[in-house]
């Protein structure tokens, strides 16, 4: 058995693994490499594969750092199928059918060509397959199972058998207990463990506090006046955020103030949300009974077009905006935050992971001063963040899961994780369980005996 790491080694972004067993050539997701731009240098690479031959996909979630190389797969040759569950298979179409648009614009802007087209989405969408959890699945003398990993909606981590060994690939694991979302399930026993470590030397906040801090965070910004800007990712991120001012609404503690979705992605993706309410948990299918639109509040605009966006600066403030793309690389957050980045009144607040080239990460970080489009900022808002809203699993839960496999297993790469994360991941994972853990670079094949 041969897997071949094709991305997120050492880095978060890129997921892709490239997989020889019973047979069979296969990959458990192929994301894009993210960065300061849509499609960085590593995406056009060459695969360490050829993609004519991959005989097929197992894709944990719809994020685009996991699914972004899939049309690019399909434009070098693939024509097997993609496993995946059916939310997903919903929600990578938004997400690929968004990132073709930014990707032609790239493209235009640099005078190059695109790393691949609406004409290469065409060319995988037939192929996606969808499957539920627990439906154990054969291809050829391969066998795979997708388990909850409590993610986002329709995340999974799989386990694949074949050649007499089990693998388990965490894909991205959850950060429970959340709003709508099953806990991760535990991990079933496994020869050999590819995981991630996003969140691999850090804590995140009592989650307790998630609902207060937002809280806190709106009603201090509505007493002085001020705009609340918060990037958010379009899946999972934007609707447990929804969800909460929805609860903050609904129980008075908020007075009526404007609330902008400025995402045309975010709100395409909470209609699939509404639709697959049975992978919800027990306590928001009760809600349902009672409130039946959990996204939904007096006061909140979705905004499409561009001229609608344009118009929320026009909006006086006290006001939120809500707007993507959460790791602050682009889309229209950018825009708001040109407008009110030398605010005082104004506060970012944070609400998921920002990679270290990100603007949102300078911001994070304390820069004074912030490039945006080109030009150069001065940073007066103010700047916070919650931790308890990462939709990625910290060092303690990482442990805990782990750590519940009923046998030791051979081994444990670590992936998926800036390196200091993933090597405190690994350090911990040592010296708390026993087990073995390395980090594998980028490209870097393993032989499992």
């Amino acid at each position: 058995m041969r897997i071949v790491f094709a991305g997120a080694a050492q880095e978060v972004t890129g997921s892709c693994f490239y997989v020889e067993a019973g047979g069979s050539r296969f990959l458990v997701d192929c994301g894009l490499f993210q960065g300061s731009r849509l499609a960085e240098e590593k995406n056009e690479l060459a695969f360490p594969f050829d993609a004519s031959r991959v005989d097929f996909v197992i894709l944990t979630h719809a994020h685009l750092d996991h699914c972004g190389r899939l049309p690019l797969l399909a434009k070098r040759g693939f024509h097997g199928a993609v496993y995946c569950t059916e939310p997903t298979v919903q929600l990578a179409d938004i997400v690929l059918t968004d990132a073709a648009g930014l990707i032609a614009d790239e493209a235009e802007r640099d005078g190059t060509d695109p790393l691949w087209s609406e004409e290469d989405l065409e060319r995988l969408r037939p192929l996606f397959k969808p499957l539920k959890y627990h439906q154990r699945t054969k291809v050829g003398k391969v066998e795979f199972e997708l388990y909850d990993a409590g993610h986002i909606l329709g995340s999974s981590f799989v386990q694949i058998q074949a050649e007499g060994k089990s693998l388990v690939f965490s894909g991205d694991l959850g950060n429970p207990p959340v709003p709508l979302l099953q806990t991760t399930e535990a991990i079933p026993p496994a020869d050999w463990v590819i995981m991630e470590s996003t969140y691999g030397n850090r804590r995140h906040e009592d989650w307790h506090l998630r609902k207060q801090r937002l809280g806190q965070a709106i009603k201090a910004s509505v007493s002085q006046g001020g705009t609340l800007l918060i990037p958010t990712f379009a899946i999972e991120r934007t609707q447990e955020v929804l969800h909460d001012i929805n609860e903050i609404v609904h129980s008075g503690a908020l007075p009526y103030i404007p609330i902008f979705l400025d995402s045309p992605m975010a709100i395409r993706a909470t209609e699939v949300y509404r639709d697959f309410t049975d992978y919800y948990n027990a306590t928001a299918v009760k809600q349902l009974a009672t409130d039946e639109d959990l996204f939904s509040f007096p006061g909140l605009s979705q905004t499409m077009s561009s001229a609608q966006s344009k118009a929320i600066n026009t909006v006086p403030p006290p006001k939120i905006i809500m707007a993507g793309s959460g790791m602050m690389q682009g889309g229209r957050i950018l825009h708001h935050l040109k407008q009110y980045v030398d605010e005082p009144k104004c506060t970012l607040l944070i609400v998921g992971f920002l990679v270290e080239t990100s603007i949102g990460r300078q911001l994070l970080d304390g820069a004074r001063h912030v490039r945006i489009y080109g030009k150069e900022y001065p940073v007066r808002c103010k700047v916070q963040a919650i931790g308890a809203y990462s939709g990625h699993a910290d060092q303690p839960k990482l442990l805990s899961w782990i750590g519940g496999l009923p046998h030791p297993p051979k081994g444990i790469f670590i992936a998926h994780g800036e390196k200091q994360s993933a090597l405190d991941l690994a350090q911990s994972i040592r010296s708390q369980t026993g087990f073995t853990a390395k980090i594998p670079a980028l490209f870097e094949e393993v032989i499992l005996e």
